[in-house]
């Protein structure tokens, strides 16, 4: 069977995970979404690896789930990832510790939403298309949009599309705060590309540790980010990337982490 998600590495420490099912309009087929899984926890597992970049073959980012494959297997009460990888939602298990850059083009539908509200930076091409609408299939979004399009977009941003199922076009989506750039779709790999390797470049354990604490402050509040804020940041300053980041600025040079 031809690989529904392919890896490879563009630029240094970061790995690209493309949906690679573009015959479908990278529809998830209970496949697809395995694989996805084992890229993401590659992505955690390789400690060469310090951000990835979520991408999509062809003119679509995803037409969301392909529900007659999926759709019994999660009333049968099925998991969509499998027990032991990281789920690439972050709901359920094992979540990730490294960031995500995510860019879509095309129609972005269902799942293809709630990928983005689960990633950390987020671009859309300009002829980006967006449809939260299982409300018009007669059920609700069950991947996360329900918590996280309030939290991103504000409540009556995520209701107007939640209750709806209206689809909304990519200055929509910059509005509200589900994406920060839109570019052209002939730049969009780039320039998502261009932000993880950014990103890979800072120091590991500080950008993890960054991660951490504001997911943290976000699922269960400032109290209980605050709790660890310092005990994280001594043993942070303690980390020999953070003496090469104090002597490369001494020495106005950038930095070679190495993440530890």
């Amino acid at each position: 069977m031809t690989a529904r998600i392919q890896t490879s590495r563009p630029a240094d420490h970061v790995l690209a995970i493309t949906l690679a099912r573009a015959e479908k309009r990278n529809a998830f087929d209970q496949p697809m979404l395995r694989e996805l899984a084992e890229a993401f926890t590659e992505l955690d597992e390789d400690s060469d690896l310090r951000c990835g970049v979520v991408l999509a073959d062809g003119d679509h980012f995803t037409a969301g789930l392909e529900l007659s494959d999926v759709g019994p297997a999660v009333a049968a009460g099925e998991a969509l990832f499998p027990e032991g990888a990281v789920d690439p939602l972050g709901l359920h298990g094992r979540i990730r510790t490294k960031p995500i850059v995510i860019g879509v083009q095309g129609w972005v539908l269902t799942l293809g939403i709630e990928l983005l509200l689960a990633a950390d930076i987020r671009l859309a091409a300009d002829d980006a298309r967006f449809g939260q609408i299982e409300v018009k299939r007669g059920i609700f979004p069950f991947g996360g949009a329900t918590i996280r399009f309030p939290q991103v977009c504000g409540w009556g941003n995520a209701q107007r599309y939640l209750l709806t199922g209206d689809v909304f076009d990519a200055p929509e989506a910059l509005r509200i705060g589900l994406v920060q750039e839109v570019v052209p779709p002939a730049e969009l790999a780039e320039r998502a590309t261009a932000l993880a390797a950014t990103v890979a470049r800072q120091a590991p354990l500080a950008v993890q540790a960054s991660l951490r604490s504001s997911r943290l402050a976000v699922e269960e509040g400032q109290a209980a980010a605050l709790e660890v804020m310092m005990s994280d940041t001594r043993a942070i300053m303690a980390s020999e990337d953070a003496a090469e980041g104090m002597q490369s600025f001494v020495e106005r040079r950038d930095a070679r982490f190495q993440g530890k």
